[in-house]
């Protein structure tokens, strides 16, 4: 099987989030959404991180300026805080670059090349732990829409054929994983930020592309908490995390913009500096914000 950007993480203490998003993993983890009385008291076990890029922690680096595989992303971020409370987890992460809901299934991506399956090799992963406790995150669908929010104009067209495709691809994955895990393995899928309410920034052309994406990104993310909760699955409202509610301006460089375009800039490369932005994916902050989500939605005590 093809693992090019499978690791495990050192089961020690990560270096701790001392991210802006730090305080707000302890706070999530306080107020966030109770969890069933039959959930397992686990000190160590598993994590198994699915999806896309964001899901290996891809970011622009000093020595890739475009973005590689880090080991800063949301799911180290998860190890270290679990950690923190005791709580020893081995991380793998399956999560392919570019990976869409048909690609997670048939492999024909840039990591397999048709040789296996990401999905493929997560079944045989829980298969083969099924006595273990665990945490799944699966973080798939915003890749589905993308080459449709790069089209001008968005076409309707593209964006109903993808979200078709997610509502018919998605459930079968879930149901898929869910039979190969066994009964002590949460999983916890999520939705998605909006990079591209950044483009706000560029007062030409951005700020109507920034108001189309919010609406076809909210469509989405409506989609995705339907699919996750007819699978039984709590879902991490990462797109929530990512965004300032309220009618507060801020004032950038480029212009008078709203604070949850601040935000996204805050917390993305998209108005990062050439030639490490504009990048959608998370910077370090942003990271921490999609482990915040994902800590909000475990079982207490895990």
């Amino acid at each position: 099987m093809k693992k090019r950007f499978c690791r495990r993480a050192s089961s020690g203490l990560l270096a701790g989030l001392v991210l802006a998003g730090s305080a707000l993993l302890t706070l999530t983890l306080d107020s966030g959404t109770a969890a069933a009385d039959t959930a397992p008291v686990a000190t160590s076990g598993f994590y198994l991180a699915l999806g896309a890029s964001a899901s290996v922690g891809f970011q622009p680096t000093q020595t890739a300026p475009h973005g590689e595989v880090t080991d800063d992303g949301y799911a180290n971020d998860v190890v270290a805080y679990e950690s923190s409370r005791g709580v020893t987890l081995s991380l793998t992460q399956l999560g392919c670059p570019g990976e869409s809901t048909p690609t997670m299934v048939s492999g024909e991506d840039h990591c397999y090349d048709g040789d296996g399956s990401q999905l493929a090799d997560a079944v045989a992963f829980l298969e083969s732990r099924r006595n273990e406790a665990g945490l799944v995150t699966v973080d798939l669908g915003f890749n589905d829409l993308h080459a449709c929010l790069l089209e001008s104009p968005v076409s309707a067209a593209c964006v109903n054929t993808e979200m078709d495709t997610i509502a018919e691809q998605l459930p079968s994955i879930l149901s898929t994983l869910q039979a190969a895990a066994g009964p002590q393995v949460t999983f916890v899928g999520m939705d998605h930020y909006n990079p591209y309410l950044a483009d706000a920034i560029h007062p030409s052309w951005g700020k109507a592309y920034a108001n189309r994406s919010k609406v076809l990104l909210a469509d989405l993310n409506e989609e995705l908490s339907s699919i996750y909760a007819g699978a039984g699955i709590a879902m991490a409202q990462v797109s929530q995390y990512f965004t300032s509610y309220g009618p507060s301006r801020g004032h950038l460089r480029l212009g008078d913009v709203s604070s949850d375009v601040i935000r996204t800039c805050d917390l993305t490369w998209m108005c990062a500096a050439k030639p490490y932005g504009p990048n959608m994916h998370p910077n370090d902050q942003g990271y921490a914000m999609i482990a915040a989500a994902i800590e909000s939605q475990l079982p207490e005590p895990w």
